[in-house]
């Protein structure tokens, strides 16, 4: 039928319906004559074992979704990731998407080739629409595809940085809207960075029928998220939103969901891809969603709601004892983020310093986000970078509920943190000590003269 299996398979099960597909590749028939220059034929056998003999990747050379004849178990397996990735993308909240493929590049090039995609709709585009989100890959997707970002700053309405929408339709009118390829916003992102108000910039687009490309990087696990892109497809105008395959789905690094509301503009993007392409995303995703069924990968999504309310509540805690806060962003399902004003004061490089010292004790993903700092991203440059933002009013730090996390990291990194900050308030004790002192003796000495 297509669909992701309600309960998921044993590992068993899943290795023998590989090898049934491999066995369909004509480079492991038996008497097998291969006399062309592309014929499957793979040097180590622990290579071969690797990829579970499916050689020949996926598409031909003038479309990535397109049937292989000599390869028609690998094309059954691409043709299967992309239908039961479309039933886990309906199941995780977008019910009205109708197409996607998997493509072998991360989160950027994904975005690129969708950028790519629009240049032929709208050949006298050059700017795309951006409300600035500092991570570096959606920035340089749209350079690479050849065009010009118009950045839009965020609004600071409390601790929150929001989309300023009234920029975003002023920019449109001052260059054109024909002159406008798209507009590329993100669900996904640091806090205090929140999603962008996707529903508002959706009817902003139909408006102006100005295309619009969503950056979702790891927006799947986030209900609200998903929530976000199907009422914006209903209000207003989504034409595709890009996922990453590894933040949401838990496999190596390399691939990605190209997804869409309209069939034929997907396949158009599918059809941009040049040449064939590696099958090892498709089949990584595949396992994965066969092994968890939907039962596993809703149980996935409710564990990782749940860590997001508990890291939130004992990051409050610990902040309230560290004289600091936990900065109130409800519209970030994601990610949190504590400030850092005592350490900022005290000391420059204070910040920067906790980040290291975290990263030495095995904490990954956290991000130290100091005031200020300038950073040029191919001859843009952004001032506050990290911060999403000019002037973000405190340095601070950031941690996210991501997919997959368990009690134990949460606790961990708590203890660390608390641990690093402690390090650095009896420092600043010890520091203040010695210049109370150093004050004394020099003030007895200006007695004694």
């Amino acid at each position: 039928q297509g669909k992701c299996p309600e309960d998921g398979w044993d590992e068993s099960t899943i290795e023998l319906f590989l090898h049934e597909l491999a066995i369909m590749d004509s480079n492991n028939f038996l008497g097998n004559c291969g006399v062309g220059e592309r014929e499957g034929r793979v040097a180590s056998g622990l290579v071969a074992r690797r990829h579970y003999r499916l050689i020949h990747g996926i598409g031909r050379s003038g479309d990535i979704s397109a049937v292989q004849p000599k390869a028609a178990g690998s094309s059954l397996l691409n043709k299967l990731t992309n239908s039961v990735v479309l039933d886990v993308i309906k199941l995780a909240g977008v019910r009205t998407v109708t197409s996607c493929f998997v493509v072998p590049m991360a989160t950027g090039m994904s975005l690129t080739l969708c950028f790519l995609t629009l240049r032929h709709k709208r050949p006298k585009a050059k700017y795309i629409i951006w409300p600035r989100i500092d991570q570096k890959s959606c920035f340089k997707s749209m350079i690479t595809a050849g065009f010009e970002p118009v950045v839009i700053e965020n609004v600071l309405e409390g601790d929150e940085l929001r989309t300023d929408l009234k920029a975003v339709e002023a920019k449109i009118k001052a260059l054109g809207a024909e002159n406008i390829l798209c507009v590329h916003s993100t669900t996904s992102c640091f806090a205090p960075r929140v999603p962008d108000r996707l529903e508002e910039l959706a009817v902003i687009c139909a408006n102006y029928d100005i295309p619009h490309i969503v950056n979702n990087a790891y927006g799947v696990q986030s209900s609200k998220c998903m929530h976000l892109i199907q009422q914006g497809a209903r209000v207003g105008r989504i034409d595709a939103f890009v996922q990453s395959l590894d933040k949401n789905f838990m496999v190596p690094v390399g691939g990605a969901i190209i997804a869409g509301f309209n069939e034929s503009f997907i396949q158009e993007i599918s059809k941009m891809y040049p040449g064939r392409a590696s099958a090892s995303p498709s089949l990584d995703v595949l396992i994965t969603l066969l092994s968890l069924g939907t039962s596993g990968y809703k149980k996935l999504l409710k564990e990782r709601k749940e860590m997001f309310s508990y890291l939130s509540s004992e990051l409050k805690k610990l902040a309230d004892n560290h004289n600091e806060r936990l900065l109130d962003t409800p519209h970030n399902p994601i990610s949190l983020a504590m400030s850092l004003k005592n350490l900022d004061e005290t000391n420059d490089a204070a910040v920067t310093q906790l980040g290291s010292m975290l990263f030495t004790r095995q904490v990954s993903g956290a991000r130290v986000v100091p005031c200020g700092s300038v950073q040029t991203v191919n001859n843009y440059t952004f001032k506050g970078f990290m911060s999403h933002a000019n002037d973000y009013p405190c340095a601070y730090l950031n941690a996210a509920s991501a997919i997959g996390i368990k009690k134990q990291d949460v606790d961990v990194f708590l203890k660390r943190l608390d641990k690093c900050l402690k390090t650095f308030r009896k420092e600043a004790k010890q520091e203040k000590s010695i210049n109370e002192i150093s004050d004394a003796n020099a003030a007895t000495e200006q007695l004694e003269d």
